[in-house]
């Protein structure tokens, strides 16, 4: 299902959290508002503000704050979960796929792996040339 130009896997009452991470902020807080059923005056209302200043964050003319973020979102019944962590070269979805295989399936990868390193050869490096 695509939902403002973005593939949204919808379960029940919310996008997952792959399609969330693909939003800017005024995309997150249109999608929130609209889960809610709210307008965005409904919403203006309930955070104490204009309606124009939610046009104005849903249309990226104004980025809320972390804090106003959080707020937004649990107007229309959200919470926002943040997860830092550095930078690394992890393959994340190596480790899902990893991680949804059965155990026979992990022992069967495990083999293959071990096969395949029994039969490589070694590379054979030549001196290097001054």
């Amino acid at each position: 299902m695509y939902h403002m130009g973005y593939p949204m896997h919808m379960t029940l009452d919310r996008p997952d959290r792959h399609a969330l991470s693909a939003l800017g902020s005024g995309r997150l807080i249109r999608e929130a508002r609209r889960l809610a059923g709210l307008t965005q005056t409904e919403l203006a209302r309930r955070l104490g503000t204009t309606q124009s200043a939610v046009s104005n964050w849903e249309r990226d003319r104004d980025i809320p704050r972390v804090d106003t973020l959080a707020r937004i979102l649990e107007a229309c019944g959200f919470e926002a979960d943040m997860t830092f962590r550095r930078h690394d070269d992890v393959d994340r979805a190596q480790i899902r796929e990893n991680l949804a295989m059965t155990p026979s399936e992990r022992l069967e990868s495990v083999r293959n792996v071990s096969r395949f390193r029994a039969d490589a050869r070694p590379v054979e490096r030549q001196p290097a040339r001054a």
